[in-house]
């Protein structure tokens, strides 16, 4: 089974724009855009897009035009942005979750460097207008193109120094660093190449690292306001399916529990395999002052980790979650049947290049059968196996 993956070269750096831009240039329709962006509590504003070259490569580029009397001044506190998000009528809940993340990855960088707590930040060049529909545009976007996995090649920090309300930064801000810890990139470029908006982008939702191998059906471009001298000031971006068996990043999500009953822990898991994850699981732990408690872990794909989290914080009794992504090789799998003494079983099958490389009973199937021939379960196993095997 292969999964559609975006798959992202920041050439030339990444900012919210960009990779509006590079969505548009992908396909996206501005005015579903503006139709989902639509609701936003914000002054008027519209999408400007327009044809661009950057060393003889060109694309798209775009400029959100805002009403400059009405957003004069404009700069918001995280707790109103979210506020703005959450009341999007126009806006899915995915995608809403998506924009929530960005920005509060943001918010909890310019929180570290300033000092401060996370609710009283207050965001200036990120909190104005167009960078407010920059970040929700590329919660849309992902969904308008289908969700794919969102995967990226380490960006280009640049160097020098940049304007900002809090007076001349180095490049890169503190803000973009801090946002890009623990997270792969390149200190290379002039100027200001990637901005706090696209590395929130990156660290909110996708897997910066090696690609894996890819069918390329699609290849588009997203083209910056500023001409470089030393490249193309372009985001890549492909839409690609990767096949069954490549590497395939995952997310990691961990909550320790200390205050939950086990039959809460048990009725979760089940509604986290529901809702989408590949798996979860809890293991016993102890904690600060003693406690014995739960460690709680859930792996979701992609595509699913806002709302597995969303459904986490919300069924169980923890207060905070942490998640980090990582690497899986999964194997191609598929069922064979085999008739057993017992009734029929089903035979799970793993396979790496087309090769069986290992075959186990369906338990509920053999479980099933036990049941119906009053025997023990581990006999239908032994039985189903050996039926396998002979064929």
């Amino acid at each position: 089974m292969s999964r559609r993956v975006l798959y992202l070269e920041p050439i030339g750096g990444i900012a919210g724009d960009m990779f509006m831009a590079l969505a548009i240039d992908l396909g996206v329709a501005p005015e579903a855009i503006e139709r989902a962006l639509a609701g936003l509590p914000l002054p008027p504003w519209r999408l400007q897009v327009t044809r661009a070259v950057r060393h003889a490569i060109g694309g798209t580029h775009v400029d959100v035009v805002v009403d400059e009397a009405a957003a004069h001044g404009h700069h918001t506190a995280l707790r109103e942005i979210r506020g703005m998000i959450d009341g999007c009528a126009t806006m899915s809940a995915e995608a809403k979750a998506r924009a929530q993340r960005i920005f509060t990855v943001i918010g909890e960088a310019e929180a570290k460097i300033h000092g401060v707590g996370v609710d009283e930040v207050h965001f200036h060049e990120v909190g104005a207008v167009d960078s407010i529909v920059d970040v929700c545009a590329a919660a849309v976007v992902l969904e308008l193109l289908g969700n794919p996995t969102l995967l990226s090649a380490p960006p280009p920090m640049g160097s020098g120094t940049v304007g900002t309300a809090h007076g001349p930064m180095p490049v890169p801000p503190p803000a973009t660093l801090e946002i890009l810890r623990d997270v792969t990139v390149r200190f290379e470029g002039v100027g200001e190449l990637t901005t706090p908006t696209g590395a929130g982008i990156l660290k909110a939702l996708a897997h910066v690292g090696p690609a894996p191998e890819l069918r390329v059906e699609k290849v588009g471009y997203g083209v910056g306001t500023k001409d470089l001298p030393d490249r193309a000031n372009v985001l890549r971006g492909t839409l690609a399916t990767a096949e069954a068996g490549a590497e395939q990043g995952v997310w990691i999500i961990e909550a320790n529990i200390d205050d939950a009953s086990p039959q809460l822990l048990g009725a979760l898991i089940e509604r986290l395999l529901e809702a989408g994850a590949l798996d979860a699981f809890v293991v016993p732990a102890v904690m600060k002052k003693s406690r014995p408690g739960h460690l709680f872990t859930v792996v979701a794909p992609s595509d699913r980790r806002d709302p597995l989290i969303d459904l986490l914080l919300r069924e169980s009794t923890t207060i905070g979650v942490r998640y980090h992504r990582t690497e899986r090789l999964a194997l191609e799998r598929r069922f064979e049947t085999v008739a057993t003494a017992f009734g029929e079983v089903r035979i799970k099958l793993a396979l790496k290049e087309g090769a069986v490389i290992n075959a186990q009973p369906e338990f509920e199937d053999c479980r099933a059968r036990a049941r119906e021939r009053n025997v023990p379960v581990k006999e239908v196993i032994a039985e189903a196996l050996a039926v396998w095997r002979r064929r």
